[in-house]
């Protein structure tokens, strides 16, 4: 993979932990010289990620809407950022400029973003690896879901599997890596 789609929360949530694996994985993400896409904004733990992968010598390219560049929360020193019309444009262009994604903690941005990108995968619209950092077991009632919806006959299997989780960064990126090259 030479480029991750980070999705990831614009607060930083309760607490720190949130903010030290955003940094963790900012890291993890340059030390195996991948590029880091990702929101555009510098707030939150995008702009955790954005700075720590900058910090670390990493490239950066934010894509960020038009109404969100108006208010001044686009992170203006990125190796690249892209203004795009709006949130659909957003995602199509994040997603044509990565070879996965990575989900952090977040809302429902964060999960719509990453339901979007999972249902295309589903449906063969990229072959993307799709990784969510299970960060304290914050995406575990999501996990709990995606398991439900298999029992319950709503996913299949395989689609199921599309979505790796993990609360090792390092192990969630190894295992993307995997995927990508398979």
């Amino acid at each position: 993979m030479n480029a991750v789609c980070v999705f990831c929360g614009s607060s930083t949530g309760s607490g720190s932990r949130y903010v030290d694996a955003a940094r963790e994985a900012a890291r993890e993400l340059v030390a195996r010289g991948i590029t880091v896409v990702y929101g555009g904004g510098k707030v939150g733990l995008m702009g955790a990620v954005a700075t720590t992968a900058l910090d670390a010598g990493g490239r950066v390219i934010g894509v960020i809407p038009e109404h969100l560049f108006d208010r001044e929360i686009a992170f203006d020193t990125l190796d690249e950022l892209h203004v795009t019309d709006d949130m659909t444009a957003r995602k199509a262009k994040m997603a044509a400029l990565c070879d996965g994604f990575l989900v952090l903690p977040g809302g429902l941005g964060t999960l719509e973003e990453f339901s979007e990108v999972l249902s295309w995968a589903q449906i063969r619209l990229h072959d993307k690896p799709c990784g969510i950092l299970n960060v304290d077991g914050y995406y575990d009632s999501l996990a709990d879901f995606f398991d439900h919806s298999v029992r319950e006959g709503f996913v299949r299997p395989e689609s199921r599997a599309l979505a790796l989780i993990d609360s090792d960064v390092s192990r969630l990126l190894d295992r993307m890596e995997s995927t990508a090259r398979g």
